[in-house]
Protein backbone atom coordinates (compact mmCIF):
# COMPACT_ATOMS: atom_id res chain seq x y z
CA UNK A 1 0.00 0.00 0.00
CA UNK A 2 1.10 3.38 -0.54
CA UNK A 3 0.43 4.20 2.86
CA UNK A 4 2.05 8.22 3.75
CA UNK A 5 2.98 8.50 -0.10
CA UNK A 6 -0.54 8.73 -0.71
CA UNK A 7 -1.13 11.79 -0.62
CA UNK A 8 1.67 12.96 -3.25
CA UNK A 9 -0.82 10.74 -6.18
CA UNK A 10 -0.50 12.66 -9.35
CA UNK A 11 3.04 14.73 -8.04
CA UNK A 12 6.07 12.83 -9.44
CA UNK A 13 8.82 15.12 -7.90
CA UNK A 14 7.10 13.99 -4.37
CA UNK A 15 6.05 10.86 -4.87
CA UNK A 16 9.24 9.82 -6.28
CA UNK A 17 10.90 9.97 -2.84
CA UNK A 18 9.65 6.75 -2.43
CA UNK A 19 11.48 5.48 -5.61
CA UNK A 20 13.24 1.73 -4.43
CA UNK A 21 12.84 2.93 -0.58
CA UNK A 22 12.33 -0.47 0.49
CA UNK A 23 14.90 -2.07 -1.90
CA UNK A 24 17.29 -4.22 -0.02
CA UNK A 25 20.74 -3.66 -1.66
CA UNK A 26 22.25 -7.39 -2.34
CA UNK A 27 25.76 -6.12 -1.29
CA UNK A 28 25.14 -4.82 2.19
CA UNK A 29 21.88 -6.01 3.11
CA UNK A 30 21.17 -2.63 3.80
CA UNK A 31 17.64 -1.13 3.16
CA UNK A 32 17.02 1.48 0.71
CA UNK A 33 20.42 2.86 0.56
CA UNK A 34 23.52 2.43 -2.11
CA UNK A 35 26.47 3.57 -4.18
CA UNK A 36 26.57 6.69 -5.66
CA UNK A 37 28.56 6.35 -8.81
CA UNK A 38 28.83 10.36 -8.83
CA UNK A 39 31.16 10.46 -6.18
CA UNK A 40 31.41 6.98 -4.24
CA UNK A 41 29.05 8.26 -1.02
CA UNK A 42 26.47 5.51 0.32
CA UNK A 43 22.80 7.33 -0.03
CA UNK A 44 18.91 6.80 -0.02
CA UNK A 45 18.18 5.51 -3.70
CA UNK A 46 15.33 8.21 -4.10
CA UNK A 47 18.55 10.75 -3.64
CA UNK A 48 20.64 8.45 -6.13
CA UNK A 49 17.74 8.78 -8.85
CA UNK A 50 17.26 12.27 -8.00
CA UNK A 51 21.59 13.25 -8.79
CA UNK A 52 21.86 11.01 -11.64
CA UNK A 53 18.20 12.81 -12.83
CA UNK A 54 19.79 16.28 -12.71
CA UNK A 55 23.39 14.93 -13.98
CA UNK A 56 21.62 13.52 -17.13
CA UNK A 57 22.82 10.01 -16.22
CA UNK A 58 20.64 7.07 -17.35
CA UNK A 59 20.71 4.35 -15.40
CA UNK A 60 19.90 0.80 -14.75
CA UNK A 61 18.59 -1.25 -11.98
CA UNK A 62 19.31 -4.41 -10.91
CA UNK A 63 16.61 -6.90 -9.29
CA UNK A 64 16.98 -10.47 -8.04
CA UNK A 65 13.53 -12.56 -8.52
CA UNK A 66 9.84 -11.41 -9.05
CA UNK A 67 11.39 -8.34 -9.15
CA UNK A 68 8.20 -5.59 -8.88
CA UNK A 69 6.28 -8.19 -6.84
CA UNK A 70 3.75 -6.08 -4.74
CA UNK A 71 4.23 -3.00 -7.02
CA UNK A 72 1.75 -3.55 -9.79
CA UNK A 73 0.53 0.19 -9.40
CA UNK A 74 1.61 2.65 -11.99
CA UNK A 75 3.92 4.81 -10.06
CA UNK A 76 6.33 1.79 -9.35
CA UNK A 77 6.73 2.07 -12.97
CA UNK A 78 6.30 5.64 -13.66
CA UNK A 79 9.17 6.88 -11.07
CA UNK A 80 12.05 5.33 -12.51
CA UNK A 81 11.17 6.59 -15.61
CA UNK A 82 10.72 9.86 -14.28
CA UNK A 83 14.28 9.85 -12.62
CA UNK A 84 15.72 8.92 -15.98
CA UNK A 85 15.90 5.23 -15.60
CA UNK A 86 16.62 3.35 -18.84
CA UNK A 87 16.34 -0.19 -17.97
CA UNK A 88 15.48 -2.41 -15.23
CA UNK A 89 17.64 -6.10 -15.50
CA UNK A 90 16.47 -8.97 -13.31
CA UNK A 91 16.25 -12.79 -13.01
CA UNK A 92 12.48 -12.78 -13.32
CA UNK A 93 9.48 -10.29 -13.01
CA UNK A 94 6.05 -9.75 -11.29
CA UNK A 95 4.12 -9.76 -14.85
CA UNK A 96 2.20 -7.03 -14.01
CA UNK A 97 5.28 -4.99 -13.01
CA UNK A 98 6.73 -6.02 -15.93
CA UNK A 99 4.01 -4.22 -18.38
CA UNK A 100 3.82 -1.65 -16.43
CA UNK A 101 7.13 -0.76 -17.10
CA UNK A 102 7.00 -1.21 -20.77
CA UNK A 103 4.03 1.36 -20.98
CA UNK A 104 6.18 3.73 -19.26
CA UNK A 105 9.00 3.42 -22.07
CA UNK A 106 11.04 1.80 -19.80
CA UNK A 107 13.44 -1.48 -20.57
CA UNK A 108 12.56 -4.81 -18.74
CA UNK A 109 14.84 -7.43 -19.46
CA UNK A 110 16.00 -10.81 -17.51
CA UNK A 111 19.45 -12.32 -17.32
CA UNK A 112 19.66 -15.85 -20.26
CA UNK A 113 21.41 -17.13 -17.31
CA UNK A 114 20.58 -16.21 -13.75
CA UNK A 115 23.55 -16.59 -12.58
CA UNK A 116 24.71 -13.27 -13.91
CA UNK A 117 23.21 -11.79 -11.63
CA UNK A 118 25.91 -12.70 -8.74
CA UNK A 119 28.74 -11.51 -10.87
CA UNK A 120 27.50 -7.88 -10.85
CA UNK A 121 29.68 -6.13 -8.06
CA UNK A 122 28.63 -2.94 -6.69
CA UNK A 123 31.14 -0.68 -8.28
CA UNK A 124 30.99 -2.49 -12.07
CA UNK A 125 28.49 -0.55 -14.65
CA UNK A 126 25.93 -2.34 -16.99
CA UNK A 127 25.93 -0.99 -20.91
CA UNK A 128 23.29 -2.50 -22.06
CA UNK A 129 23.88 -2.53 -26.32
CA UNK A 130 21.50 -2.28 -28.80
CA UNK A 131 18.54 -0.78 -27.91
CA UNK A 132 15.46 -0.45 -28.72
CA UNK A 133 14.78 -4.51 -28.47
CA UNK A 134 13.98 -6.26 -31.44
CA UNK A 135 11.38 -8.45 -30.90
CA UNK A 136 12.13 -12.09 -30.50
CA UNK A 137 15.79 -11.29 -30.46
CA UNK A 138 18.24 -11.15 -27.03
CA UNK A 139 19.69 -8.04 -26.13
CA UNK A 140 23.78 -7.54 -26.01
CA UNK A 141 24.73 -6.17 -22.34
CA UNK A 142 28.15 -5.33 -20.83
CA UNK A 143 29.65 -5.44 -17.30
CA UNK A 144 32.27 -3.08 -17.26
CA UNK A 145 34.44 -3.89 -13.85
CA UNK A 146 36.63 -1.47 -11.69
CA UNK A 147 39.60 -3.34 -12.16
CA UNK A 148 39.53 -2.90 -16.27
CA UNK A 149 37.91 -6.68 -17.58
CA UNK A 150 34.65 -6.65 -18.98
CA UNK A 151 31.94 -9.24 -19.90
CA UNK A 152 29.35 -9.92 -22.21
CA UNK A 153 26.05 -11.13 -21.82
CA UNK A 154 22.37 -11.60 -23.26
CA UNK A 155 19.35 -10.61 -21.80
CA UNK A 156 15.76 -11.57 -23.21
CA UNK A 157 12.47 -9.40 -23.31
CA UNK A 158 9.19 -10.28 -24.19
CA UNK A 159 8.73 -6.67 -26.01
CA UNK A 160 5.92 -6.72 -28.79
CA UNK A 161 6.47 -4.45 -31.71
CA UNK A 162 3.73 -2.53 -30.27
CA UNK A 163 5.31 -1.93 -26.93
CA UNK A 164 8.89 -1.26 -28.69
CA UNK A 165 7.07 1.99 -30.13
CA UNK A 166 6.15 2.60 -26.57
CA UNK A 167 9.87 2.56 -26.04
CA UNK A 168 10.88 4.62 -28.65
CA UNK A 169 8.30 7.07 -27.76
CA UNK A 170 9.25 7.30 -24.30
CA UNK A 171 5.86 5.88 -23.23
CA UNK A 172 2.27 4.39 -24.21
CA UNK A 173 0.99 7.42 -23.16
CA UNK A 174 3.00 9.91 -25.80
CA UNK A 175 2.20 7.05 -28.42
CA UNK A 176 -1.93 8.15 -27.62
CA UNK A 177 -0.96 11.81 -27.34
CA UNK A 178 1.09 11.68 -30.79
CA UNK A 179 -2.19 10.09 -32.31
CA UNK A 180 -4.27 12.74 -31.01
CA UNK A 181 -2.22 15.79 -32.07
CA UNK A 182 -2.77 14.46 -35.61
CA UNK A 183 -6.11 13.96 -35.81
CA UNK A 184 -5.92 10.05 -35.35
CA UNK A 185 -7.40 8.00 -32.27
Amino acid sequence: AAGPWLKYRGHLENISGNLFAGAVNDFDGEVGVGLDITDGERRPYPEIARRYHEAGIRWVAIGDRNYGEGSSREHAAMEPRFRNGAVVLARSFARIHETNLKKQGMVPLTFVDPDTYDRIGENDRISVLGLPPVPGQDVTCRIDRADGTSEEFSASHTFSPEQVEWFIAGSALNIVRQRVASGGA
